[in-house]
């Protein structure tokens, strides 16, 4: 029976092949700008974006063409300009951020991959251990199996000198 120690340590264990590549754990990086620029990557493809987005778009076109205001008017040269801005930004973001994620992906495929080799080596030495114990156990039931007969042997041997002991002692 495992004790808690040793379940923890040996739940751990399969974490082996993953800590060489810990370090790849954020695409920008583990400082504060890091994780806040992987966050910003990763919300550009959101529903919420894409409607937020898609909402300031119609007011900022609605506004304009309406005539609420028109800082912006046809053909909407600054909204045009945001959306340049935008992707300047977002385009890098985005690229830097699945390079990086195709890195960890292989690196921790490749972890996985030793981890299972780890694994069939592992199985192979105990099938060999369990083929070398098979082959003591039939040694030693062949053992076993010899020795019964030689005590069958011997215990006849034993009853016929008991007999021929008795009829000489008796006839006597």
């Amino acid at each position: 029976m495992q004790t808690a120690t040793t379940a923890n340590a040996s739940g751990r264990n399969h974490l082996r092949f993953h800590l060489p590549y810990a370090h790849l754990a954020s695409a920008f990086g583990n400082d504060w700008f890091g994780l806040k620029a992987e966050r910003f990557a990763r919300f550009f493809g959101t529903p919420t974006f894409l409607i937020t987005q898609t909402v300031i778009v119609a007011l900022w076109i609605a506004v304009n063409i309406v005539g609420i205001t028109q800082f912006d008017l046809y053909p909407f040269i600054l909204l045009n300009l945001a959306f340049s801005l935008q992707a300047a930004y977002a385009a890098p973001l985005i690229l830097l951020a699945q390079t990086r994620q195709a890195d960890r992906d292989k690196a921790l495929s490749e972890a996985d991959v030793q981890h299972r080799e780890a694994l069939a080596a592992a199985s192979l030495e105990r099938q060999d251990l369990a083929a070398r114990q098979s082959a003591q156990i039939l040694e030693l039931l062949e053992q076993n199996t010899a020795l019964t007969k030689l005590t069958q042997e011997l215990s006849a041997r034993i009853e016929a000198l008991t007999a021929e002991m008795h009829r000489t002692l008796c006839h006597q």
